[in-house]
């Protein structure tokens, strides 16, 4: 049996248990006592940067930079430095005029690689994929405008009208067996003649995969026809997509649009759609243009 004095006996004071019998796991119990000596006015204390008291100000004369209105001098102890002036006058760190539009569009081109296919082989199980879709599918050739593997994933890029026969032999080929689509999205390249292209994702539960579908249009004839008959969880998936990019899915049950209210006009994730002076709808305000908004020097 343990010699602690139980819960609420005469004299049970925590400072009266041995250091070696008390409860660590528990935390201390700290008097009104133990404050007073746990304030430490020596002049051996650490700061929370790590320095020693060499390096802090003399006791009594520190100030809070936030507010202090005295000027530190720089170098001086609790001066705050000021970043590195940028390389070109007028320009930021990673490249940007000031003043400009910081929502990272900007006229900004993207880099986009050559049109290519990857060479084979693609390595992994890349390449048993590819083969068990052109062995199971007699429109490979034609349909499959490039496969390209890049940071470890497998992209098909066909075409349009292709998309439902791709779709159908992905899900149902037994060396396939993509069983979910798990998103579908929209990306936007507008220096491109089909600038719009809409992605399918999708997984192999069985086998543990992952494998992407893309196809692109053109803004002119958004046309893409709908996955919701291969995969009901394309079904709001397309309709976001339709709602920020305008890309149309012929034969989706619904495609209306499912962020924007029904009456908004043009779709807000083109690169071409105005950043700013949309009306407010319900405060008579307007968003200002980017340049407007806040400028950084």
């Amino acid at each position: 049996m343990s010699d602690l004095p139980f819960e609420g006996a005469p004299g049970n004071d925590p400072h009266d248990v041995p250091a070696d019998k008390q409860n660590l796991v528990s935390p201390p119990v700290v008097g009104p006592e133990d404050h007073a000596q746990t304030q430490r006015l020596d002049d051996t204390r650490p700061s929370v940067a790590g320095s020693t008291a060499e390096d802090m100000p003399p006791a009594g004369e520190f100030t809070h930079p936030a507010t202090s209105s005295v000027a530190v001098p720089t170098g001086a102890a609790g001066a705050v430095t000021p970043p590195p002036a940028p390389a070109h006058p007028g320009v930021d760190m990673f490249g940007a005029a000031f003043g400009s539009d910081t929502s990272g569009f900007n006229r900004i081109v993207p880099r986009r690689t050559a049109e290519l296919s990857t060479p084979r082989p693609y390595g992994g199980w890349f390449d048993e994929a590819a083969d068990a879709l052109e062995a199971a599918w007699p429109g490979f050739g034609d349909s499959v405008l490039r496969v390209v593997v890049a940071h470890g994933e497998l992209t098909l890029h066909v075409r349009p009208g292709a998309v439902l026969e791709v779709l159908t032999v992905l899900r149902n080929e037994p060396n396939l067996r993509f069983e979910l689509l798990s998103s579908v999205s929209g990306v936007d390249y507008p220096g491109s003649e089909t600038r719009l292209h809409a992605v399918y994702h999708l997984t192999s539960l069985t086998y543990r995969r992952r494998i992407r579908v893309e196809t692109a249009v053109t803004a002119e004839d958004p046309h893409v026809p709908s996955a919701c008959s291969v995969y009901p969880t394309a079904d709001f998936h397309e309709r976001e997509t339709w709602d920020m990019f305008g890309i149309v899915f012929d034969g989706h049950p619904g495609l209306t649009r499912i962020l924007m209210p029904d009456d908004w006009v043009g779709h807000p994730q083109r690169k071409d759609y105005p950043l700013g002076g949309i009306p407010v709808e319900y405060k008579g305000a307007s968003i200002p243009p980017p340049d407007e908004r806040r400028v950084y020097q």
